[in-house]
Parts: structure tokens; C-alpha cells; sequence
């Protein structure tokens, strides 16, 4: 397996112990739909919250939230739609990033509660 992917399993697991740490009930980590997944899935007694894991080994090239483009934010939208249709699931939702720098030296974990709007804005 590539480096970076196992950069990224191992930044997921820390997001995972991370969340449990704050009394989040995680449902699903890579939850797929087609092509597109979401990280995880999880639940904070209040809403379902879609969190997006981005993990650097360093922040050379920009932070790592940085790179939740646009066409992330729609692909997260349109696989939670998907997801609480499934389930039929009628609760409020919220998107997460969970950005981590891990590398030999250190690591940096930072969770963007409501990082992006579930609203569309389309041009």
C-alpha cells in the first residue's frame, strides 16, 4: 500500500479515538456510495455528523483542511443525502474536517465543528 494511504488510515483512527474521546458514537468510517465516501460517520446526541479526515505529514504545501474543495463539500453533501435517505434518518447533520499533521517529530490534530454548509450554492 502506497505511503500516503497508510498515512491517511492511521490520520482516520486518531480522528476515530479522537471523537470517541469527546463522546461521539461512531457508526461508519468509509462509508462508500459508487465512487464517493465519507470518513465518518458518527453521532454527538444532537445531530449526525459527516466528518472528512485530511492527514499531511507536514504542512508544507498548505493546511491540510485546505484541500476540502468545493466538489468535496457537494460529493460530502450528496453521499450524507443518500446515507439518511437509506436509513431514513430525520435529524440534523453537520459537517466536520478533522485535519491532522502527523509526522516522526509531532502531530497536530484540529476538528472544524460545522466546517461547511449542507446548502448548496450553486452559480
Amino acid at each position: 500500500m502506497a505511503e500516503h494511504n497508510l498515512l491517511g488510515e492511521e490520520g482516520e483512527k486518531i480522528a476515530i479515538q479522537y471523537l470517541k474521546s469527546k463522546n461521539y458514537l461512531i457508526h461508519h468510517s468509509n462509508w462508500r456510495m459508487g465512487h464517493l465516501e465519507v470518513d465518518i460517520i458518527a453521532d454527538n446526541g444532537e445531530e449526525v455528523v459527516f466528518v472528512e479526515v485530511k492527514t499531511r505529514s507536514s504542512d508544507e504545501f498548505g493546511a491540510p483542511e485546505k484541500s476540502v474543495d468545493e466538489q468535496k463539500e457537494k460529493d460530502l453533501i450528496t453521499v450524507a443525502d443518500v446515507y439518511l435517505e437509506r436509513l431514513n434518518i430525520e435529524v440534523p447533520v453537520r459537517f466536520d474536517i478533522i485535519a491532522i499533521v502527523l509526522n516522526e517529530d509531532s502531530s497536530c490534530l484540529t476538528h472544524y465543528e460545522d466546517a461547511f454548509s449542507g446548502i448548496l450554492n450553486f452559480h
